[in-house]
């Protein structure tokens, strides 16, 4: 279970000036504690499923998987220490190419240009949208051997 402690001013919990919106609260988990004159604090409790659904623990569960049914694990070794250098490269060539005097806002006018295409082709009309959902649910699909 979280909570969260959030301290506000009066005049942001009145609605109006006249009507306090606790009156809306009392079917929520959250309570309201006076702690000052001028201020007061609300905890938030959230409740809900337990994490077993998350997307981390199953990142987790497809890595102890893949771990436990690799035969060469010295390969896998090999392969996530081969990632971490491509990581560390691939940061030090990004910073040296912001250091070029105009190379840096190039890319970003590039960027801006290919955003504003991304937009306009797949996310501004509902079929362009759908089509986009398929192609990266086929990419997954692809991806995870399905």
């Amino acid at each position: 279970m979280t909570s969260i402690v959030a301290s506000f001013l009066p005049p942001l919990l009145i609605d109006g000036g006249k009507k306090p919106i606790f009156r809306t609260l009392h079917k929520l988990p959250v309570s309201a504690i006076k702690e000052r004159q001028n201020r007061v604090a609300l905890v938030v409790k959230a409740i809900g499923e337990s994490s077993e659904s998350s997307t981390s623990l199953n990142i987790i569960k497809s890595v102890k998987n893949v771990w436990e049914d690799s035969e060469d694990r010295l390969a896998l070794i090999g392969l996530g220490f081969a990632g971490v250098v491509a990581l560390w490269a691939s940061t030090n060539l990004i910073s040296a190419v912001d250091k070029l005097p105009l190379i840096p806002s190039a890319l970003e006018f590039i960027g801006i240009i290919y955003s504003s295409w991304f937009i306009y082709r797949y996310l501004l009309f509902k079929p362009d949208r759908e089509e986009l959902f398929q192609i990266i649910n086929k990419s997954i699909s692809n991806v995870l051997g399905q």
